[in-house]
């Protein structure tokens, strides 16, 4: 089997240099291309040294459209400006585009959807194979009890993240309105303070906390009469995002262009 070239952006940061940890220990994929933010201290660096897995000749680039040109695939947890940017090249470039950025404003989703007239794009709030059964779980959940269960989606991250909720929570907000067969942005409830009243039947809330190291905590709480539902998932490490990512590549390879899903990916849609 012929190798998957993947190029990583945000190579330096955390998650790039897990998924470049990553695409060394998968069968099938090779790393082809590195992109950083231009001034990044990391640029012309080999990215398998700054990545802990010994030189691959890959140097760290600010110049995107270089690396892409050469690739059959994206993979992208970067900020939104920047997916946006790598999308229309993915679209030129006929590739794979995995992007796992959270924190995409409606614009820049139907930007999104225009590159995957011609790419294929792969979009998850969060690619790890626990979450996205979890999701499963919510829509059939959601779907089964009433609105006499209100339900709230709770989440946990690091002191350093910059967007709340997390693209995960939405994630799970999302599932739980489609089980409902209602519009999420329509019945979300993301903020409570001073007199708020008493919780509309239907809506679903957001609650988030930030501190410490936490990787991400996520629980999605059924509150009825008397009784209360929850489901949770705990993630310990970076590589099962990093794993579900480059699976999400390689499955690409071959695909109509599109807009998919991690459910796509692990056949949940079926």
């Amino acid at each position: 089997m012929s190798q998957m070239r993947i190029v990583v952006a945000g190579a330096a940061g955390r998650m790039g240099r897990m998924l470049i940890q990553t695409i060394h220990q998968t069968e099938g994929a090779s790393l082809s291309g590195a992109i950083e933010r231009v001034g990044s201290p990391a640029l012309g660096q080999d990215a398998g040294l700054l990545a802990g897995v010994g030189a691959n000749g890959v140097l760290i680039t600010d110049k995107p459209l270089e690396a892409i040109v050469h690739a059959d695939a994206v993979i992208d947890f970067t900020t939104p400006a920047t997916t946006v940017e790598l999308a229309a090249l993915a679209a030129q470039a006929r590739i794979t585009h995995v992007i796992g950025t959270t924190g995409l404003a409606a614009s820049d989703l139907e930007k999104i959807d225009a590159a995957a007239r011609h790419a294929v794009v792969v979009r998850s709030g969060n690619m790890s194979l626990g979450v996205n059964l979890l999701a499963g779980l919510v829509k059939r959940v959601a779907a089964t009890l009433g609105e006499d269960f209100d339900i709230e989606v709770l989440e946990m991250h690091h002191r350093m993240k910059v967007d709340a909720p997390s693209g995960t929570a939405l994630l799970l907000g999302e599932a739980a309105a489609q089980g409902r067969k209602i519009n999420l942005d329509d019945r979300s409830q993301r903020v409570r303070d001073g007199h708020t009243g008493a919780r509309t039947p239907g809506d679903i809330g957001f609650a988030t906390l930030r501190g410490g190291t936490v990787v991400g905590d996520h629980t999605v709480i059924f509150a009825g009469p008397s009784e209360r539902l929850e489901l949770s998932h705990k993630a310990e490490d970076r590589g099962i995002f990093a794993r579900g990512a480059v699976r999400a590549a390689l499955w690409g390879k071959g695909r109509k262009p599109g807009h998919y899903a991690m459910a796509d990916v692990l056949g949940l849609n079926d």
